[in-house]
């Protein structure tokens, strides 16, 4: 995974808990508790799946939770700071979600060796979406923490409903 996810669990966990508590999630995760984490660095995914067990661990949560915290940090947070062009591009929720996949291919093209899931989306009405998460990684439930988040920073009540483990159904409004 790209260096990008630590960082911002990095942050995540320095904002709502203090610089102690991401140390201890690290040294329990096997890294040093003075990690320099890049954003396009490469991390393996078995380092990135053990902070996030650790996260849970240390914080008392349930991985769906941890998912759904994260999510809301990324797209209300972290990835404003990165991304801004995107956020402005989108006027809703449908639409920024409708146009992930693009923003992954776009990362893609960018970023050495940057595997993002893909998005495959059906739309069923004005108000309901299929989307069909494509990825080795089979982290469907992060997705859905993330749409969560995107609900959150456009103010909009998003229905999710988990379908199979790589697809969701979406309803706005």
């Amino acid at each position: 995974m790209k260096g990008s996810i630590v960082k911002c669990c990095a942050e995540m966990v320095n904002d709502y808990y203090g610089g102690q508590t991401w140390k201890e999630i690290l040294q329990q995760s096997g890294q040093k508790p003075n990690m320099l984490i890049r954003p396009i660095s490469d991390i393996d995914d078995q380092i990135v799946f053990k902070i996030f067990g650790n996260i849970c661990t240390v914080l008392n949560l349930s991985k769906q939770q941890l998912y759904d915290m994260f999510g809301d940090y990324w797209v209300r947070i972290y990835a404003p700071k990165i991304s801004r062009i995107y956020y402005i591009q989108n006027k809703t929720a449908k639409e920024f979600i409708m146009g992930m996949d693009k923003v992954h291919e776009h990362v893609t093209s960018m970023i050495p060796n940057a595997h993002p899931p893909k998005f495959k989306v059906e739309e069923v009405d004005e108000n309901t979406i299929i989307v069909n998460y494509i990825s080795k990684r089979n982290l469907i439930d992060l997705y859905m923490g993330l749409v969560k988040g995107v609900g959150n920073y456009f103010k909009t009540p998003i229905g999710i409903k988990k379908l199979s483990e790589d697809r969701v159904e979406l309803t706005f409004g």
